[in-house]
């Protein structure tokens, strides 16, 4: 039985790469004008940091924007996870972080994050 169990942790940490590109960065543009334009541009800073570039870029470092204390010192490189994390829960990921708005089905956030890095350059 517990051979079983490894084979299938195995199997699903094998698929975990193709199921993250099958992220849709066209799905995900469309998802990040309709629900972060309100506070993010990509090309600068407004109510939250600009987006080109977040992707590989270390939190709270958008060159002049003015970060909470909690994020600017939290201190993850923002990729896949994080962001993932991020955006599911922005305050359980870092307490004491301003943003209060949350992406809760797992498909949006994978296609945000998709759209977010075709538009990072990686």
């Amino acid at each position: 039985m517990s051979r079983l169990i490894a084979g299938a942790i195995a199997a699903s940490m094998a698929l975990a790469p193709s199921l993250a590109s099958a992220a849709d960065a066209a799905r995900g543009k469309e998802l990040w004008e309709a629900r972060c334009t309100g506070c993010h541009s990509l090309d600068a800073n407004r109510v939250g940091p600009l987006h080109k570039g977040v992707f590989g870029r270390e939190a709270g470092t958008a060159p002049g924007f003015s970060y909470s204390p909690a994020l600017k010192n939290a201190g993850p490189t923002w990729g896949e996870t994080t962001l993932d994390k991020w955006l599911a829960g922005p305050s359980q990921f870092v307490p004491g972080s301003r943003m209060g708005f949350s992406v809760g089905e797992a498909t949006d956030r994978g296609d945000i994050i998709a759209y977010l890095k075709s538009v990072s350059g990686r």
